[in-house]
């Protein structure tokens, strides 16, 4: 395995992160069922200030470069995953999963009572990896409207409705 570190985003990670999310949608290119995932729709740089202003983002590094990112947001007592990316090259080294892990650390030292996210209930590097880590499918929406609405604006781009999830992680 190689060596990265872990660390929360500054202002100026923003302008590499669209780019890590680009590169990292490639891995859908295969997928005829995610034709709605456009490599070009990305979260643009100022969201990107934006969430890291909120201070729930963490950078990885390795080499001196960023490998990978996760932007978080709290929402009320849960902090919500809005994104998750690594660099197809450093996939497969632990690095998501270390992201995943210091964000629930950084939750629950914060006072969220979860960790929230919407992804795809069947390709291997989203919902059974986020199951690995404690993750469970949120099966009544209408106890998370917020997470019925991220999912309804989900399938309204594009992306299929049978194939989407709205996952949850109580932090212990």
């Amino acid at each position: 395995m190689s060596a990265f570190s872990i660390r929360l985003a500054r202002p100026e990670d923003a302008e590499a992160l669209p780019g890590i999310e680009r590169e990292a949608a490639t891995a859908f290119a295969d997928d005829p069922d995610s034709a709605a995932i456009d490599p070009a729709r990305v979260i643009p740089a100022d969201e990107h200030r934006r969430l890291i202003a909120r201070g729930h983002c963490l950078i990885a590094e390795a080499q001196g470069d960023i490998v990978g990112f996760l932007a978080a947001r709290p929402c009320g007592r849960e902090v919500h995953i809005q994104e998750m990316d690594v660099l197809p090259r450093w996939q497969g080294q632990g690095i998501g999963a270390v992201l995943l892990r210091a964000c629930l650390i950084d939750a629950g030292n914060g006072g969220f009572r979860a960790a929230t996210l919407t992804t795809f209930r069947d390709v291997a590097w989203n919902a059974p990896f986020y199951a690995r880590i404690g993750f469970v499918e949120v099966g009544d929406l209408a106890a998370h409207p917020r997470l019925a609405s991220e999912l309804d604006a989900e399938i309204a781009a594009g992306l299929p409705a049978e194939r989407r999830i709205a996952m949850i992680r109580f932090i212990d």
